[in-house]
């Protein structure tokens, strides 16, 4: 398998036309795709691209959600425990735990609206890593297929329908311990494939030992013929774990605690998924059809505690949030190409999903266990979106990408307050589109422009009052609308060297979020944001590559209030590279160093988030039968911070009003882990 990924790669730097005309000849032998940034001919936008196994299976990460950060400016961070969803920051946004970013698997929604603890709260601990065959990025809000939680971007991930049959086994410093078997096997003329995960870790926190356990299956069934294919999946994750949360600055200064340690040790969580999916293609002429459908259970207990003795100096600040949910939809996609030679192609489809969130709930707690609610709601929020695109190619050297999207919602609330409850509808549409000009066969110059947009938590737009002081607070609206362009190109040379620029510019008329911690509404100010992206991929030889890829953007509140217009949160900065081998005798290797810089922490701009350096290191052996791994987390022992934040919080003597100071996670001291791997 290893003695494939370099020919791999060099056929992803071709030409799209030479490329199609190759991977014609060496479909059998292929199975693994790299890291694609050119799409010639392809690509509606200059900051779309593809990332396949190949990159990701050398490439070292700490956690799962790691994933994310192949990526091109793209920056995934924790604040928490392992099981919780990461922290994401992206084209200027902090993106909190996903609200910005759409994220989907195989067709089936990760974000999850009107959750317990985040709006397009996105958690993706329950994928196993080497079960995914490409990611499909885009950024901004140009592409009509997507709708909620896009204004920064999205991305597709898909799983292999026929996985490698192999066990794993792998062990680490800090009571890190994974096995993973999986495999395809042929049944009655289907395919059958299946992967399971059992993950253990301890983390190498002072006062709290993570005690992991994590359980992943997958199970995926396949047929059809290659005009009709079809896919059914079955998916379980249970985890639960113990929380090193952030922690104040002064505490660790007066050596109360260390860097590693923590305020309250009672903190955690656990949480359950499972999915059953089904997807079918097919191909009639010169049309093709794309139909899915799925059901989703979901089940989540948070224990937090981020402000300590602030709001009850008696029993502290710990708080739970509870989300139980069922989750069903389905999505239709149609492509219709009416010959080889048109002028035109189109596209359209339809999504429909509904969230049935039996509880979503807000309790104060003490050790976990509960002393007070402060509110309990059962939710029915339901969304259709309709979108059209057509690819207009009007010259021999210009397209036109013309799209248009309808959403409409419903949103329902039953809160144990009867004021919050209530019903809403609201819609969006949404114009996109993009202008391409092919200024040679490995050239190709974008103007894209888009509306988009991400709901807000359904109890947001019903609640009258306040649940914790029961005075009157306005709703909010229910869609919150962004307008973004970007100018880009992408070009190639010498078929080994792929560039993608960017200049984009996106603006929020308010940045309307439901605060899970809080049970309310927070309603920030319209803002704007503009940035540069380059992203480079260099394929020295057949053997040596690498990724370069730099990004830095401004971002601004627009009303110009006296506390100042940064917005907190907000990287200025991000700088990443990777240097990867891959050679013919089995041995491999990755590097992977990358740089934030430029947060602000508050509206004036006096506190700014320190810059952090992170280096990863996988190095190994493959054969045909055998895999020997070894991967250095935080190579570089750098002791900088995964996160910092700027707020107030009370420990214990210190005055009613609290302190405001800095509060951060910081990075995982240096770790070893070693994988050996057997191929079945």
């Amino acid at each position: 398998m290893r003695r494939l990924l370099s020919s791999t790669f060099l056929l992803l730097c071709l030409p799209a036309d030479l490329r199609a005309h190759t991977e014609e000849t060496l479909l059998e032998e292929l199975v693994v795709l790299g890291r694609r940034g050119h799409l010639a001919g392809e690509a509606r936008s200059a900051s779309e691209g593809v990332t396949g196994h190949m990159d990701l299976s050398i490439r070292p990460f700490l956690r799962p959600g790691d994933l994310l950060e192949a990526i091109p400016g793209m920056i995934v961070t924790q604040h928490s425990g392992s099981g919780k969803s990461n922290q994401m920051f992206l084209r200027g946004f902090n993106l909190d735990h996903g609200t910005d970013f759409s994220t989907t698997l195989d067709n089936m929604p990760v974000n999850m609206r009107s959750h317990g603890h985040g709006q397009g709260y996105t958690d993706i601990n329950f994928l196993i890593p080497e079960t995914v065959e490409r990611m499909n990025f885009v950024k901004g809000p140009y592409h009509a297929e997507l709708g909620d939680f896009s204004s920064a971007g999205g991305v597709n991930i898909q799983t292999f329908n026929t996985l490698t049959n192999q066990l794993s086994l792998s062990s680490g410093e800090n009571g890190f311990q994974r096995v993973l078997a999986m495999g395809s096997l042929p049944l009655a003329g289907m395919q059958l494939s299946g992967a399971v995960e059992a993950h253990r870790y301890d983390g190498p926190w002072v006062d709290v030992e993570e005690d992991v356990k994590k359980l992943n299956g997958l199970i995926k069934l396949t047929g059809g013929s290659k005009l009709a294919p079809w896919h059914a999946s079955v998916m379980h994750y249970d985890n639960e774990w113990n929380s090193a949360d952030q922690v104040p600055g002064r505490a660790v200064r007066a050596g109360q605690i260390s860097s590693l340690g923590s305020i309250d040790p009672t903190l955690g969580g656990n949480t359950r998924r499972s999915s059953l999916s089904y997807g079918y293609e097919r191909t009639r002429g010169d049309h093709k059809m794309d139909w899915s459908a799925y059901v989703i259970d979901y089940e989540m207990n948070l224990w937090s505690n981020f402000t300590y003795l602030l709001d009850d100096p008696a029993l502290g600040d710990q708080f739970k949030q509870v989300d139980d949910r069922t989750i069903l939809g389905g999505s239709y996609h149609h492509h219709w190409n009416p010959s080889a030679r048109a002028s035109i192609q189109h596209r359209w489809g339809a999504t429909l999903r509904h969230d049935d969130i039996d509880s979503v709930g807000l309790y104060r707690t003490q050790a976990r266990q509960r002393t007070a609610s402060i509110r309990q709601d059962i939710v029915d929020e339901t969304s259709l979106g309709l979108y059209y695109e057509s690819i207009w190619s009007f010259a021999s050297q210009w397209r036109a990408v013309l799209g248009t999207r309808i959403d409409l919602y419903r949103f329902d609330v039953r809160a144990d307050d009867p004021r919050n409850s209530g019903s809403d509808r609201d819609g969006m549409f949404s114009p996109k589109g993009s202008l391409i000009y092919r200024h040679s066969p490995t050239t190709e110059w974008y103007v894209s422009a888009g509306k988009g947009f991400h709901s807000n938590d359904a109890r947001g737009v019903t609640q009258q009052a306040d649940p914790v002081s029961g005075e009157a607070v306005d709703a909010v609206d229910p869609l919150v609308t962004s307008i973004g362009g970007e100018l880009g190109v992408k070009t190639q040379r010498e078929r080994s060297w792929n560039l993608a620029a960017s200049l984009w510019y996106l603006e929020l008329d308010s940045e309307l979020l439901f605060v899970g911690d809080r049970g309310t509404t927070e309603a920030s100010r319209p803002s704007e944001r503009w940035g540069i992206e380059l992203n480079n991929v260099w394929m020295i030889n057949t053997m040596w590559s690498v990724e370069a890829d730099i990004a830095w953007s401004d971002s601004r509140f627009s009303d110009g209030a006296v506390e100042g217009d940064n917005i907190p949160g907000a990287l200025k900065t991000v700088l990443s590279a990777t240097i990867s081998a891959q050679y013919p005798s089995g041995w491999f290797g990755s590097l992977r160093l990358r740089y934030f810089d430029g947060a602000s922490l508050v509206e004036d701009g006096s506190v700014e988030a320190n810059s952090a350096t992170l280096a990863h290191l996988a190095l190994g052996w493959g054969g045909e039968r055998y895999e020997l791994r070894a991967d250095v987390l935080n190579l570089l022992d750098s002791d900088d911070r995964d996160i910092e934040y700027f707020y107030a919080s009370r420990l214990a003597g210190e005055p009613l009003e609290g302190v405001e100071d800095r509060h951060f996670h910081r990075f995982e001291p240096r770790q070893i882990r070693f994988t050996v791997t057997l191929n079945l």
